[in-house]
């Protein structure tokens, strides 16, 4: 039999036929056993201590079984790192081999970022039935549009039957609801058979507040610091290698295991780590390693609030290494611009001129005092490629944190959407699109749960009320039919205004892929505003490319250096010359 060992991977995982490795870090258990569930009953093997505050064993087990792990006070408890919970956070854990899985997907490749189109869909309401199965059959339509990379909300498993995602208590389960581990791999083979990436949203920054079992086990939680969540995760303190081992394997997984050929980190700025060799830094080396073992393009994206081209600056220039990140300040520089709103973080994006920085530069704010904050933000990011850049004017948090849940569409309405999707899909960014804004969804996107937990529930019901001033049962987070109201009609992409935005931004995607100087991650950007034009220019040798966009309500007369000179822009309108000929 195979001996165990603190090399195997975390979790219940397969050795060979028959033979499984259960590995569990739990220093403050004395002791710890696995209990099986089997059909005969249930059977309790007792795990060695390895050191460090592991404990492991080599069991006999069946694919499926269903187990527990014991602790000295009698508690059974799943797994830290379960890659099944058939029955939801709070039933047992299962073993699940993904190598049993048999993919099609060989020679696949991811595209460059610089040639990405990321479309970003939370896959509960992606479709009606709100599976992974489901969304396979719109995959054809994505692909039409011109997406090449699809970018699924986190998957975790979470408690209920609905959720954002970004509650999961278990990182290494698929959410049974969604088709659970297989329906997952049925899904990204799907994409890859289609040509369409697949980057995931995982959750590092925390765990979610129900089902969480961790804390019983070791100190996945420091009280160092503290996030918006509570308890900051422990990236620093004493056995915070054990837990940045957790969340590397998490991140491999995903990659080795599922076939993702990227993952987006939601909040990094939430990872407190002040150590000499970060977690992120480390992160991203190991990533690095297995794309070059895998021979397969793997591509890292942060969420970070900070500002901070550290994030997205090469390891050996000791940045973190990311190779792109979201980008609020494109979004929130459009937004304020077209919709006039000043509220929260609007106010600092009064001045149209932010919109011009942000082409040219990346941040929009690189050290300036934000009146939002009350202190300086950012630093200078001018010197990066445009390509490490997201870009997007909607996405699950723009929509979501607002109080009515709208999208750009029903804000500004459909010539201004249009006007927003030609700012962002020509722009030197890469573009990320949220689910149904192509067609002008109209169904709003508001914050969902599906808690078991009363207190917890009413909890959240008074927190998003109080945030954002309305009445307990205005889009209650808890009520099921808040989510049913999230879910896409895609039948408005057929006519009438749906149809209309689906052609512009067929055309928007395809001018993009015709015009590779739009996206060019070398060419040099200049733009500027002149009262409520945006003249934007990108050049490369000697190419040239100039774009103009009337963020007014009026035609406007701009006059341009020879051989384009004075043209007209319509309202909320847009041109484009290239070497002077109109493209």
């Amino acid at each position: 039999m195979t001996e165990t060992s603190l090399a195997h991977p975390l979790g219940v995982s397969r050795l060979d036929r028959s033979s499984w490795s259960a590995l569990a870090w739990a220093p403050r258990c004395d002791a710890l056993a696995l209990r099986l569930i089997e059909d005969g009953g249930e059977r309790d093997v007792a795990l060695d201590a390895l050191g460090r505050g592991y404990f492991g064993a080599v069991v006999e087990l069946a694919a499926g079984t269903t187990y527990r792990f014991v602790l000295p006070d009698g508690q059974a408890l799943p797994d830290p790192a379960s890659r099944r919970q058939p029955s939801g956070v709070h039933g047992p854990s299962a073993a699940f081999d993904p190598a049993d899985f048999v993919w099609t997907d060989d020679g696949f490749r991811a595209p460059d970022l610089d040639r990405s189109i990321i479309y970003e869909l939370h896959v509960g309401t992606f479709t009606e039935a709100g599976t992974f199965d489901a969304a396979i059959e719109r995959l054809d339509d994505l692909r039409a549009l011109g997406v090449t990379t699809v970018e699924p909300l986190p998957i975790a498993a979470f408690p209920g039957s609905r959720n954002w995602g970004y509650d999961g208590a278990f990182p290494f389960a698929v959410h049974e609801g969604y088709g659970g581990p297989e329906g997952f791999q049925r899904f990204v083979d799907a994409c890859h058979a289609r040509g369409l990436a697949v980057m995931l949203d995982v959750v590092y920054n925390h765990l979610g507040p129900e089902g969480t079992v961790h804390s019983e086990y070791a100190p996945y939680f420091t009280e160092m610091y503290s996030t918006p969540w509570g308890a900051a995760m422990n990236f620093a303190d004493a056995g915070s290698d054990e837990v940045r081992r957790y969340f590397t394997e998490n991140a491999l997984m995903w990659l080795r295991d599922f076939h993702a050929d990227g993952l987006r980190l939601d909040a990094v700025h939430g990872i407190v780590d002040p150590t000499a060799s970060p977690f992120l830094t480390e992160l991203t080396a190991q990533v690095a390693e297995l794309a070059a073992a895998t021979g397969r393009p793997l591509q890292l994206v942060a969420e970070s609030a900070d500002n901070n081209p550290l994030v997205i600056t090469e390891r050996e220039a000791n940045g973190q290494g990311f190779d792109a990140q979201w980008n609020d300040d494109f979004h929130h520089a459009v937004h304020a611009t077209l919709t006039g709103e000043r509220d929260g973080y609007y106010q600092d994006f009064v001045s149209p001129d932010l919109l011009a920085r942000a082409y040219r530069e990346g941040f929009a704010y690189q050290g300036e005092h934000s009146a939002f904050r009350g202190r300086r933000h950012g630093a200078p990011s001018g010197h990066l490629p445009t390509s490490r850049f997201v870009g997007f004017t909607q996405n699950h948090d723009q929509v979501g944190n607002r109080a009515g849940a709208e999208r750009l569409s029903e804000i500004v309405g459909t010539e201004r959407a249009m006007l927003a999707a030609a700012l962002l899909l020509l722009s030197p960014q890469v573009p990320l699109l949220f689910m149904g804004e192509e067609y002008g969804e109209t169904a709003p996107f508001p914050y969902f749960v599906d808690h078991s937990d009363a207190e917890l529930l009413a909890a959240v019901r008074r927190g998003r009320a109080e945030e954002f001033g309305r009445g307990d049962d205005e889009l209650d987070p808890g009520d099921p039919a808040t989510f049913e109201a999230a879910q896409l009609d895609w039948s408005r992409r057929e006519s009438g205004a749906g149809a209309t935005i689906l052609t512009a931004y067929r055309e928007l995607i395809a001018k993009r892929a015709t015009l590779p100087l739009i996206r060019d991650p070398d060419a040099t950007t200049n733009a500027s505003m002149i009262e409520d034009v945006l003249i934007v220019e990108r050049s490369r040798g000697a190419d040239r490319l100039t774009m103009i966009f009337n963020l007014g309500q009026t035609d406007a007369t701009v006059d341009l250096p020879e051989p384009i000179e004075r043209v007209t822009v319509a309202r909320n309108g847009y041109r484009l010359w290239m070497n002077g000929n109109e493209s």
